[in-house]
């Protein structure tokens, strides 16, 4: 998977947030053994998918990404996130997802996100 991909996957993911569609787009992008690491908590994949009930993020914009090759099969994807919900504090974050090839298809194995306090 080239680096651009990889930025299109992981933007039309942050869009389905927005579309309120995420459950759906990450129902078939997630790993089985999926895990997403945010502030407070670590959730597998099933339980994260149960949470995605309509638009969880108004806008979001990804800036300063960069790629890390892991294995023929593996990458991460790093970058800052800005995302804002309606009439809240815009959230920056320090991001990695880590994808990996499942047959034909990458997935997302590993969300992991630091709130930047700057």
């Amino acid at each position: 998977m080239t680096f651009g991909e990889l930025l299109a996957l992981e933007r039309d993911g942050w869009q389905a947030l927005v579309d309120g569609t995420a459950a759906g787009f990450y129902r078939d992008a997630l790993a089985a053994d999926a895990l997403l690491v945010v502030p407070g908590m670590v959730l597998d994949g099933a339980t994260w998918l149960a949470s995605l009930d309509g638009p969880q993020w108004a806008s979001f914009d990804i800036a300063d990404a960069r790629e890390i090759d892991l294995a023929d099969d593996a990458a991460a994807l790093i970058y800052r996130a800005h995302a804002q919900r309606d009439g809240e504090t815009p959230y920056t974050a320090l991001v990695t997802s880590i994808y990996r090839q499942v047959g034909e298809r990458w997935k997302l194995a590993l969300h992991q996100q630091t709130p930047d306090p700057s």
